[in-house]
This record gives structure tokens, sequence and C-alpha cells, in this order.
């Protein structure tokens, strides 16, 4: 057989085309990240994202960049975060609300299924409170009290659709308990008018929430999580108060555009594990309230994601939670 130079230049260009990919792979990153934050600067998310992040600066050698693009309860971010290169150098924040967006609202440009799992950082624990108006000590009392008492307490939510509201739906299903609806945009205006007894009862986070039960302004009823706070001992989480079914701890990772290859993907989910190693980090992420997650595989994210996607969706059927546009 005859080998021309033809052949020799079609047999180099084949070679080239498959090692093209894998060399810009083993080279990953050789620029910096771009991180895109569906809330604004100074929350609790904005805090965690920014200690890990400058924590993972420092195990890819890379810069980490943080774009704070808030908007539509994460819409915004997560559909530019979508339609991202599938390089691994756009990475956006996720929460439970990327399953429970296009699920509640028409029109979503996205969905979980353009995404892809790369790091978990934390598990964020909830509190249920409620104002010291309301006769009540434990949930057990405040689910008796509303029984009694049926369309008397008003409760805020401080998002349709975000983890908070979830909770509560999964306990007001559970309880059959029936308050006021009052819908904020955010907690700390809720935090507020709950202060002012203008609502008696919301979900909310315990770094906002802490100062005010410590001060005997607000009762804490009840954590969803995994365990009881170590500021707050004495409350119970929701399954320790009798309501195993509501007791769904939220937690907050990142995620990849769907595509990404799978060697960069592992590369970014080591990267995560070990800056989650790091003591400092820990310690600042435990300062927030927040329980560190333990590291996790590519597959093992992949499960959660799954398995989350799965519960929330139950969650906002049963519930019928829609945003009316």
């Amino acid at each position: 057989m005859r080998i021309t130079t033809r052949s020799f230049f079609a047999a180099g260009m084949l070679l080239a085309a498959l090692a093209g990919p894998a060399a810009a792979e083993t080279d990953f990153p050789n620029r910096a990240i771009h991180v895109v934050l569906p809330y604004p600067a100074g929350g609790i998310v904005d805090i965690v994202t920014r200690i890990v992040s400058e924590k993972l600066q420092d195990v890819l050698h890379q810069p980490v960049v943080v774009e704070n693009k808030p908007g539509a309860n994460g819409n915004l971010a997560w559909a530019q975060a979508a339609r991202a290169a599938p390089d691994g150098y756009t990475w956006t924040f996720v929460s439970p609300a990327l399953f429970a967006n296009p699920r509640i609202q028409t029109n979503v440009p996205f969905s979980e299924k353009d995404f892809v799992p790369v790091g978990g950082t934390v598990y964020t624990p909830w509190m249920f409170v409620s104002s010291p108006s309301v006769p009540v000590k434990t949930m057990k009392e405040l689910v008796d009290y509303v029984h009694a008492h049926p369309h008397e307490l008003n409760w805020a939510n401080g998002g349709t659709g975000t983890t908070p509201h979830l909770n509560a739906a999964l306990l007001f299903n559970a309880t059959k308990i029936d308050l006021v609806e009052v819908p904020y945009k955010g907690q700390p205006p809720a935090i507020l008018d709950l202060l002012a007894n203008r609502v008696q009862f919301m979900p909310a986070s315990p770094n906002l929430v802490l100062q005010y039960i410590q001060d005997g302004k607000m009762t804490p009823l009840g954590v969803v999580g995994n365990s009881r706070l170590a500021q707050l001992p004495d409350v119970p989480t929701m399954a320790e108060a009798g309501y195993p079914e509501t007791n769904v701890a939220s937690w907050y990772g990142y995620c990849v555009p769907k595509g990404t290859a799978q060697e960069i993907v592992e590369k970014i989910v080591t990267a995560f594990s070990v800056a989650l190693k790091d003591a400092s980090v820990r310690s600042q992420l435990e300062r927030q309230i927040t329980e560190v997650m333990p590291p996790k595989t590519s597959a093992e994210l992949q499960a959660m994601y799954a398995a989350d996607a799965e519960k929330y969706a139950k969650i906002i059927q049963a519930a019928n939670i829609h945003i009316q546009e």
C-alpha cells in the first residue's frame, strides 16, 4: 500500500482533532474562573461563596471571580449560566431554588438538567420562629394553638418557591394548620414585621434571627436541619419535635453547564473537596451557622441532585405552589 503525503496530513489532522480537547482538559484551569451568584452582596449566600472561592483560588492557582447577579429568585443568574460555554470556566451557585423555579413559574429558560453539579459546600438550617405575643413555647403548642384559633395568626413568606417557603408548605401539609399568608420580598422586611407583631410566625435563617431570639424578641420553635444549633442547644430539630416529614435540610452548591467534559468536572470536584477540608474554611463557614458538607464524589453529587429535584417537585405539586405572572 502506498502512503502519500496527503495520507500523512489526514492522519495528522485526525490525531490533532482527537488530542486537542484532551490537551485542553489536561491544562485546566489556565485562566480566571467566573462564578455567577444569583443573590446580592452581603447576605449569607454571598459570604459562603466568597469564603469558599478565596480558598479555591489557592487550590486551582487561578483567580475565582464572583459576580453578584440577583433578580427573579435566581432566574437571571441561572439563565446566564445555562448559556455559558461548557468549558469549566463559568460556575454558578445553586440551591434547591434551582429545582423549584421552573416548576412554579412559566417561561423559565432553564431547568436543573442544563447543569452538572461540581461541588457541595454547606447544609443550611432554617428555623421556625414566632412572636412572643403568641402564647406558645414549642412547635406542638403552636400547632395546637392554630388548630384552636384558625385564621387568627399571620405567617410571613419571604419569597414564593424559596426554601423557607417549601419548608413551611411541608409543615402546613403535615399538621393541617391554617395561617394567613403575608408575602414579602425577602426575609429582612418580614423579620421587621414579626418584631412589630404584624405577622406572628415565619421560617427564617438562623443567622438573621439569632440575636432577636437571644434578646427574647422571638420564640424559637424548631430547627429545620440535620442537628441542633450549637448557639441554641435547647431548641429541637423538627424531627425531634415530632415532625420528621418537615425536617428537610437545605444546601448550597455549585454547578457548571451541561456538556462540560467529565475530566474538567472531576478536577473541580476534587478542588472543592480540598477546599472544604481546610480548617480555616470550615471555621469561617461554621461561624455563619452552617454545617459543612462532607466531601462528595461526582457520582454522589449527581445522586443528591437528582433526589432533591424529585423531592422538591413533589412538595411543590402537593402544596400547589405557583407564581402568577
